[in-house]
């Protein structure tokens, strides 16, 4: 199969596979199972086999198909090395949750509508990760929002679940408009929406009158989709989603989606002032009070939630930064994110399939019960708090490393180092209850069922990432290395740094922030156990602000208020007064132009003389008269 086809392939796989779930039967779980898993395992595959072409040189694989020719719109399909690591990160993952939702889906529910809404949005997500065009990859950005709508409510009778879901394609779908507003305005600077040229006209771009209110834009799409303060509140509420879904879109996928358009761009839209200030302080921000809210949450997938937004608001930082050395520690927290977090949602719905909650303060002592996930979800969980040999802390490390370099000579990057090791600190705390609540203290009881250890393979997807975790933290050089450095040189190209994967570079300041920050979350957790066994809800200081009951407000004053203003105003049940508004606005519309230009002859000759021509518009006249005379009989 060439490159192009394989490309191809790629994206329309899951789409099909979504079409040939969708008619199953409802009782088809194994197979629908199986089609999914079939379906991302070949994607996997299929993306692997790409490596050799995207590593050797930097080379970039394409595929166009013509679309609207006319205006320069064409149905491609580009890989390179870093688009190629998302790629797999989609499909690896999703694959693993497919075969972990084999077993969490309960045959009572219609798990084919579930399996056909999960390959639909694996479709949908591979199509942003691979567009060619920026047009394009707005289209697919759109459809990750309908489709995440689908999963995030797809136990519809839950009115959380519904809430959730509307939340959700609220602000991520009008983040997508404004990133299409964006997007028009880069390609009217560069020429073209061709991504290759648009990643090539960086100086363009920058130097453009309209990149301040290109990159305002373009940033209002990515922040909304990664869940970035302050729209940071819908995130959490997607909760009420199946945890396979959770899984999913907290790893390599849907959030993953702001941080892949920040990379994709960064040669593109960084390197100012603007760029440094917003995406910096929103990412800050995000990574502080993500943190802090994460440690006083009750529900374990609450709990990852606000993790999730905490390491997406550090990766945001990073490429804030405009360091090719951030950029670098960006990419390579985005995988290590990925592999964790995905195995401790999992480790989450184990402990709820299995013991019938997810209270953590009705949970306590279930390493007794399930040694194994215990084990499994505490090293996933050490490796989110930074702790040595384990993925997280190499590039934890790098990050302590960039924040305590200069970039600009301001009150926020003299800040950073101290930001950083609080989040470290908040994320050391939280991790430490996630695995010091449910596994150990005393037998819990009252549980809805006894918990145990699940089926094998219902736990083989977090003993593959697990094993993930603890390879890269221990033989980077030899796991991740090549796969990063392939996906870095992608995105910076000669600008690439220098840079190393060594666990052991010494007592350097980056492993005194880490220390410190370590030391501390322990102290954090152990002085805070009082108190979050008071059956406190939500974090102290911010416990009454709210993003969904701010976010309501606005829903209620736009399409109730605002609306019902509209309404009583323009609105009215009459035929008649509709068309004249309707005709009014036509006539308004075309007389602008003339207003603006005058009326003048036109420099094209006229036409000659057309019997043909002139028929028609006799017969439009008669029509026109028959149609009024006829008025008085029928208003139409």
């Amino acid at each position: 199969m060439s490159s192009g086809m394989s490309l191809l392939a790629i994206v329309v796989l899951p789409f099909i596979g979504s079409l040939v779930a969708a008619f199953l039967r409802k009782d088809a779980r194994n197979g629908a199972a199986f089609l999914a898993g079939a379906v991302a395992l070949c994607a996997t595959v299929l993306t692997a086999l790409q490596y050799p072409t995207v590593h050797r040189g930097g080379g970039v694989l394409r595929t166009n198909i013509e679309w609207v020719p006319t205006l320069g719109l064409n149905f491609g399909l580009r890989m390179d090395g870093f688009t190629w690591l998302f790629a797999m990160l989609v499909t690896g993952i999703g694959f693993l949750v497919a075969l972990y939702a084999r077993y969490y889906m309960s045959p009572a529910d219609p798990v084919p509508r579930f399996f056909a809404f999960l390959l639909a949005f694996m479709g949908a997500m591979l199509g942003i990760v691979l567009s060619g065009n920026l047009i394009q990859l707005v289209f697919f950005w759109e459809l990750t929002s309908l489709f995440s709508f689908l999963l995030i409510g797809y136990w519809h009778h839950n009115a959380s679940a519904r809430d959730g879901a509307r939340m959700a394609l609220t602000v991520t779908a009008t983040g997508g408009l404004c990133l299409l507003v964006g997007v028009l305005l880069i390609g009217h600077i560069v020429g073209s929406y061709d991504l290759d040229r648009v990643l090539s006209s960086g100086d363009k771009v920058r130097s453009s009158s309209l990149y301040m209110p290109a990159l305002i834009l373009v940033l209002l799409g990515a922040l909304t989709k990664s869940a970035q303060f302050p729209f940071h509140f819908w995130l959490p509420h997607a909760m009420a989603a199946p945890t396979p879904v959770s899984a999913y879109l907290h790893s390599a996928t849907m959030v993953k989606a702001g941080v892949f358009l920040l990379t994709l761009l960064w040669p593109v839209l960084s390197g100012t002032e603007a760029w440094f200030y917003i995406v910096v302080t929103a990412g800050l921000c995000t990574l502080v009070l993500g943190a802090y809210a994460a440690i006083f949450q009750q529900d374990l997938k609450g709990l990852l939630a606000y993790s999730t937004i905490s390491h997406l608001g550090l990766i945001t930082l990073l490429l804030g930064l405009s360091s090719p050395l951030a950029a670098v520690a960006a990419i390579f927290h985005t995988i290590n994110h990925a592999t964790f977090k995905a195995s401790l949602f999992m480790a989450a719905g184990i402990i709820d399939h299995e013991s019938g909650t997810r209270d953590i303060r009705r949970l306590s002592g279930l390493f007794r019960y399930m040694p194994i996930t215990a084990t499994l979800a505490m090293v996933a969980a050490a490796a989110m708090a930074g702790v040595p040999l384990l993925n997280g802390f190499l590039s934890k490390e790098m990050f302590f490393a960039e924040a305590a370099a200069f970039h600009v000579d301001s009150l926020l990057d003299h800040s950073l180092p101290y930001f950083a090791m609080l989040f470290s600190a908040f994320s050391v705390a939280y991790s430490l209850r996630f695995i010091h609540g449910v596994f150990f203290g005393p037998p819990a009881k009252d549980l809805p069922r006894i918990p145990h250890e699940p089926p094998h393979w219902m736990r083989f997807p977090i003993e593959f990432l697990v094993l993930a975790c603890l390879l890269v933290g221990i033989l980077p050089a030899l796991t991740i290395k090549p796969f990063l450095a392939t996906a870095v040189r992608a995105v910076l190209g000669p600008d690439t740094p220098y840079y190393s994967l060594a666990v052991w570079h010494g007592f350097t300041e980056p492993l005194l922030m880490s220390m410190i920050a370590l030391t501390g979350g322990v102290i954090l957790y152990w002085l805070l156990q009082g108190y979050l066994k008071k059956g406190i809800n939500g974090p102290p200081l911010v416990r009454h602000l709210k993003g969904q009951r701010i976010f309501e407000r606005v829903l209620v004053t736009l399409s109730w208020r605002w609306a019902r203003t509209l309404e009583r105003v323009f609105g009215t049940q009459r035929l008649q007064p509709q068309l004249r508004l309707l005709v009014a606005f036509a006539v308004l519309a075309a007389l602008w132009p003339l207003y603006r230009q005058g009326l003048a002859a036109g420099s094209r000759p006229g036409t000659a003389f057309d019997p043909a021509f002139l028929l028609l518009w006799i017969v439009g006249g008669l029509c026109a008269i028959g149609a009024a005379y006829q008025a008085k009989y029928h208003r139409l």
